[in-house]
């Protein structure tokens, strides 16, 4: 049952902000569904935000809404965890509750709620599809930082659900980060050959599904550029299995919202184009 929490028009079209039970959470969810002006059906693009994120974040950050309306884009803005009264968390940002990562925990005490890929890739899209006009044929997914991780790992592993695929400052290895490496041992455990199916990466190094493209925008004032980010591993990971990305450092830019609303329209026209 999807609940509409509230509802705005913008850029001659719809946002709507929406709850559901989860059957992979065990939880509420909330997410926001923009619908551009027309009856559809129409592409779907998901976007995925970052650490210590909501479903508001890109909602009211991200100027996103007159390109969606342009290219006639519906985008859905899901938040990054579960949340509540009964599920785990961490006093740390990077850990718990707005910090989901976008996979499905192993360990305790996250395991009975921490379940975001099967949210994402199945219960979030069916309430989606049930109750707005999309065509699921034509869906791609992007995001921000542990967002962008998220859409290129979940493209990656569900090419029949993602036909496009694109990032902002991903976090391309998080084998190889503090942020990826303290989350996935709490979520997945020690044995790190079980992290490597949630490593953008090393799925590409493994054969994973290949794009068209990958359209990655990394700032170069982005403060997690070095320790955390590391482009260059996603650079050399494409090279060597022969997938096309197109890598676009923009001098200048940190790793705010600033730096997403900067370069949002040319990403919602670039996966319009492709779907």
């Amino acid at each position: 049952m999807l609940e509409i929490t509230a509802t705005h028009t913008v850029h001659g079209g719809t946002l709507r902000y929406c709850r559901h039970d989860s059957a992979a959470t065990g939880t509420p969810m909330k997410f926001s569904v923009f619908t551009p002006p027309g009856e559809g059906p129409f592409p779907v693009l998901v976007w995925l935000s970052g650490l210590t994120c909501t479903e508001d974040n890109f909602t009211t950050k991200a100027g996103a809404y007159g390109a969606a309306a342009q290219h006639g884009v519906i985008i859905v803005a899901p938040d990054t965890s579960p949340r509540g009264e009964g599920v785990a968390d961490d006093p740390a940002y990077d850990l718990g509750q707005g910090a989901g990562f976008y996979l499905d925990a192993t360990q305790a005490p996250w395991t009975p709620h921490f379940n975001m890929e099967t949210y994402i890739t199945r219960d979030l899209l069916a309430a989606v599809d049930g109750a707005f006009p999309t065509d699921p044929a034509r869906r791609g997914v992007f995001g921000h930082s542990m967002g962008g991780h998220g859409a290129l790992t979940l493209a990656l592993r569900h090419p029949d659900l993602f036909r496009s695929v694109s990032a902002f400052a991903p976090i391309v290895s998080p084998t190889r980060c503090p942020w990826g490496e303290k989350a996935f041992t709490a979520y997945l455990g020690e044995d790190r050959a079980a992290w490597a199916a949630h490593d953008a990466c090393l799925l590409i190094e493994a054969g994973a599904a290949r794009f068209d493209d990958i359209l990655v925008d990394q700032g170069l004032g982005d403060q997690f550029l070095e320790g955390q980010l590391k482009p260059e591993l996603l650079e050399a990971a494409c090279a060597a299995a022969g997938q096309t990305l197109t890598l676009r450092r923009q001098p200048g830019y940190d790793h705010s919202y600033f730096f997403m609303t900067s370069f949002i329209a040319e990403h919602i026209a670039w996966h319009a184009a492709g779907l």
